[in-house]
C-alpha cells in the first residue's frame, strides 16, 4: 500500500435531493454535504444495529429465557 493512500476516502459523485439532504443537515447537525452524507450512513447504519439487537432481545424474550424476571415470587427472593 502506497503511504499516500492509507486514510484517503474514494470520491463519488452522484445526484443528491438537495432539499432532502439541507433537511437532513438540519436534523443531523452537520455544515458541509460530505458531514452530512456521512452522518447520515452512519445513522442508517446504528439504526439497523438497534433494530437487529431489538429483534433478538424479543426472540430471547419469546422463548422464555427471561421468565425469571417476570415471576414476582422470584424477584421477591432476589432481592432479600
Amino acid at each position: 500500500m502506497d503511504i499516500l493512500e492509507v486514510g484517503v476516502m474514494p470520491k463519488t459523485v452522484i445526484d443528491i435531493d438537495e432539499e432532502a439532504l439541507a433537511r437532513a443537515a438540519e436534523l443531523l447537525g452537520t455544515a458541509t454535504k460530505k458531514d452530512t452524507v456521512n452522518a447520515a450512513l452512519r445513522d442508517v447504519v446504528a439504526r439497523h444495529a438497534r433494530a437487529a439487537a431489538v429483534a433478538d432481545f424479543m426472540t430471547d424474550l419469546d422463548s422464555g429465557l427471561y421468565a425469571d424476571l417476570l415471576d414476582p415470587e422470584v424477584m421477591g427472593q432476589a432481592w432479600r
